[in-house]
C-alpha cells in the first residue's frame, strides 16, 4: 500500500531522510492533503499559507504525485527558477520519481537567432555603447543549449539591446523565418507540450490567454492541473493582459522593420518614406504628452495637441495599408509588417472612440517611449471566459490572501465564487522573534513634514539595529525626501532604489556593515534576505494605493456605479495584502528575529486599523523605543553584531 500524502511529509517519510534539516509541519501536510484533495475532486483551492508553512513542497508534491499534466505558473521569474532547477529535482530525487519537467519563459527571455542577424548587421539603433554587450550575445548563441538570456550575465532585463535580438508577438516571422530550424523559442514550447510538469510565470499565462499568439499555435499546453503562487498578484497582472495598448515603440520598432525590408528588396522606393512618416507620428505622440515620466488619466478634455498627433498615427498607418496589400508575398518580413499594421490600426481605434464605461484609458510616459492603455476595471468575466475551470483542478497560493482571515477581495477580483478556501498560519514564532513598534507623536501622513518626522523616528531604532533595515515607502518623493536626510549620518551604508540595479544594492545590503536599504515598489514583495542580515522593517505609511493612480481611480468609480463601497471592498483590502508583503520581508526563516515598525499613527488612530492589525501574525506590539532597544540587546542580536 503507497504512503498517503501526510506519511510522505511526516517524521518517518523520504523527505525527512533525504533532506537535511527537514522537520514534519502540521500546517504542510494540512495544505498537501488539501491540495490532493483539489487535484483529485478536479476542484478550486485557494490556500493562504504564512511564511515557514513549507507552501512549495505541499503543492508539488501532490502535484508530482497526480500523474497527471501540471502547470505551475509563479509571479516572479525568481521562483520559477527555483522551482525547476532545485525544488522539482530535490523534491524527485528524494521519491524516487522520474517526471518530464520543462521551463517556459516568455519570448523576452530567448534569444532570436533571426533578430540578432539583423542586429549583427546594424539594426540596433546604432548606439557604439551596445557593441560589447552584442559580441556578448552572438558568442551566447554559439553555445547556449536553450538561449535564456537570464544566464548572460552581459545582458541584463532592463538592456536596451535586448529588444533587437528577442522576438515579440508582432515581429516574430513563425513558421516563415528563414532560422525557424534552431528557434530557442519553438524548441522550449515543444518541450512544454510533451512535459508532465511546466513551470511557467503570470505573465506568460496571461499573454496566452489574451494574445492566442498564431504561429506556433497554442503557446501554452493545456494541463489537467494549474498551480498558481505568488497568486496576491494574479489580478494586476491579468489587468494589464486582458487590456488594450499601444506603444509608441511598436511603431517605431515596424518603422525600423520596414526599412530594413524595403532596403533589402532594393525595389520598393516608395515604403522608405512611408516609413519614415510612421517613425515622425511615434516621435510625435511621445513629444505632444511631453515631459516629465508619468502614469496619468485619459486627458478629460481634448488636448489639440494630443489629438492631432494621435489622428498623425492614424494616418501613417492607413497610408501604409496598401502598399503594403500591393506588396503582399514579396519577403516573410513584409507579410508580417503587413499583419502588425493591421493590428495596430485595430488597438489604435479605443483610443480614438468615446472611452467605454468598463475600461479605463490612461497614459504611460518614459523618457524615451510612451504607452495608451485601456484598461479593464472588471477582470473577472474575463478570467472566467477565457479560463475556464470546470474538469480542471486550480490551486491559488500565496503568503497574503486573505484579509483578516476572510477571502472575500481576492475571490471577487477573479470571480472564484465556488472556490473551497483553507487559511493556515506561517510556521515562524513571531511571539518571541518580533515585535510590532508603534511609535507616537508622528503627525498625520498627509502633513508636509511627515517623512522627516519618520526619519527622525527611525533613527533610534536604526542605531539598535545597527542598521540591517528596509525602509520602505509608499512613493518616491518620500523614499528621496528619507535618502536626503539619511545621507548626513555615516554610521549607516545608506542604499538607495533606483541607484543601482535592484540585484546589485541586496548583494551590497548582504555585505556591507550597518546597511540601511530604502525601497518602494518592487521591494515590498518577492526579496528574500535571510538571518540577521535584515533585522528591522520600517514601513513608512499604510499602503493604499493612490486614488490618482489611472487604474484605481478607475475601478473606484466603477464599484460606486456597481453600488459598492470602493473603500471597505476594494482599497482597504489591497492595502492589507500590501502591508502584509511588505513586513514579510523579515522573517524569513526559523532562526530569523527582527523588529516591524509602522509610522502611520492610522494604525491605532482610525477603525479601519483594526483589520491591518487582525491580518498580521500576533506578535508583541509596543509604542515604547525602550522595548526596541531591549530586544535588539539581547544575546540572539549581539552575537551577531558586525
Amino acid at each position: 500500500m503507497s504512503a498517503s500524502i501526510t506519511e510522505l511529509l511526516g517524521a518517518d517519510g523520504p523527505l525527512a531522510g533525504a533532506l537535511p534539516g527537514f522537520a514534519p509541519r502540521e500546517t504542510q501536510q494540512a495544505m498537501a492533503q488539501a491540495v490532493e484533495d483539489a487535484v483529485a475532486e478536479r476542484g478550486t483551492l485557494l490556500v493562504e499559507a504564512g511564511t515557514g508553512t513549507g507552501k512549495t513542497f505541499a503543492y508539488l508534491l501532490p502535484a508530482l504525485q497526480s500523474g497527471r499534466k501540471v502547470l505551475i505558473a509563479t509571479g516572479t521569474r525568481a521562483l520559477q527558477d527555483q522551482l525547476f532547477h532545485r525544488d522539482l529535482p530535490t523534491l524527485q530525487r528524494a521519491l524516487g520519481l522520474s517526471v518530464d519537467t520543462a521551463l517556459l519563459k516568455g519570448r523576452a527571455n530567448y534569444l532570436c537567432h533571426h533578430r540578432l542577424e539583423r542586429a549583427a548587421a546594424g539594426d540596433f539603433g546604432g548606439d557604439l555603447a551596445l557593441h560589447p554587450a552584442l559580441a556578448a550575445v552572438s558568442s551566447f548563441a554559439s553555445r547556449s543549449p536553450d538561449g535564456d538570456l537570464d544566464a548572460l550575465e552581459e545582458l541584463s532585463p532592463q538592456s536596451s539591446l535586448r529588444p533587437f535580438v528577442t522576438s515579440n508577438a508582432d515581429n516574430c516571422l513563425g513558421q516563415e523565418c528563414p532560422n525557424i530550424g534552431d528557434c530557442f523559442l519553438l524548441k522550449a514550447r515543444r518541450a512544454a507540450q510533451q512535459a508532465d510538469v511546466v513551470v511557467v510565470n503570470h505573465h506568460l499565462f496571461f499573454a496566452d490567454l489574451a494574445l492566442k499568439e498564431s504561429g506556433f499555435g497554442e503557446v501554452l499546453p493545456d494541463a489537467d492541473v494549474f498551480i498558481f503562487d505568488e497568486a496576491h498578484l494574479l489580478p494586476d497582472v491579468a489587468t494589464m493582459f486582458f487590456g488594450t495598448s499601444l506603444g509608441s515603440f511598436q511603431l517605431t520598432d515596424l518603422a525600423r522593420d520596414l526599412a530594413a525590408e524595403a532596403a533589402q528588396l532594393g525595389d520598393l522606393p516608395d515604403l522608405p518614406p512611408l516609413a519614415q512618416a510612421l517613425s515622425q507620428a511615434a516621435a510625435g505622440l511621445h513629444t505632444a504628452l511631453g515631459d516629465p515620466a508619468r502614469r496619468e488619466p485619459w486627458p478629460q478634455q481634448s488636448v489639440p495637441k494630443f489629438t492631432a498627433a494621435l489622428e498623425g498615427v492614424q494616418l501613417a498607418l492607413a497610408d501604409l495599408t496598401p502598399p503594403l496589400e500591393a506588396f503582399a508575398g514579396r519577403s516573410s518580413g513584409l507579410d508580417n509588417c503587413q499583419e502588425r499594421v493591421a493590428l495596430l490600426r485595430e488597438h489604435l481605434q479605443p483610443f480614438l472612440d468615446e472611452a467605454e464605461v468598463d475600461r479605463v484609458r490612461w497614459i504611460d510616459v518614459r523618457q524615451r517611449s510612451c504607452t495608451l492603455h485601456a484598461s479593464p476595471v472588471d477582470i473577472a468575466p474575463l478570467f472566467n471566459e477565457r479560463f475556464p475551470r470546470h474538469a480542471r483542478a486550480c490551486v491559488f497560493t500565496s503568503g497574503t490572501l486573505a484579509v483578516a482571515g476572510e477571502f472575500g477581495h481576492f475571490v471577487q477580483r477573479l470571480g472564484l465564487g465556488d472556490a473551497r478556501t483553507l487559511a493556515l498560519p506561517g510556521g515562524f514564532d513571531y511571539q518571541t522573534r518580533a515585535m510590532l513598534y508603534l511609535p507616537t507623536g508622528l503627525p498625520e501622513p498627509s502633513d508636509p513634514g511627515y517623512t522627516d518626522a519618520l526619519v527622525a523616528a527611525a533613527l533610534p531604532v536604526l542605531r539598535a539595529s545597527r542598521g540591517r533595515a528596509f525602509m520602505l515607502f509608499t512613493s518616491h518623493n518620500a523614499l528621496r525626501r528619507a535618502a536626503t536626510r539619511l545621507r548626513g549620518y555615516d554610521e549607516f551604508t545608506l542604499l538607495v532604489q533606483g541607484e543601482r540595479p535592484n540585484s546589485e544594492l541586496l548583494t551590497q545590503f548582504r555585505r556591507a556593515q550597518a546597511p540601511v536599504l530604502l525601497g518602494t515598489g518592487s521591494f515590498w514583495q518577492g526579496v528574500d534576505v535571510r538571518g540577521e542580515a535584515l533585522s528591522c522593517v520600517i514601513v513608512d505609511k499604510l499602503p493604499f494605493a493612490s486614488p490618482g493612480e489611472p487604474i484605481v481611480a478607475g475601478r473606484i468609480a466603477y464599484l460606486r456605479r456597481q453600488g459598492a463601497d470602493p473603500f471597505n471592498d476594494y482599497q482597504l483590502p489591497h492595502a492589507v495584502i500590501t502591508l502584509k508583503q511588505g513586513l514579510g520581508r523579515l522573517i524569513r526563516d526559523a532562526g530569523d528575529r527582527g523588529v516591524l515598525m509602522v509610522g502611520d499613527k492610522r494604525l491605532r488612530a482610525r477603525g479601519y486599523g483594526r483589520v491591518f492589525l487582525r491580518s498580521l501574525p500576533a506578535m508583541p506590539i509596543s509604542s515604547e523605543l525602550a522595548d526596541v532597544q531591549r530586544f535588539f540587546e539581547e544575546p540572539a542580536f549581539e552575537e551577531s553584531a558586525p
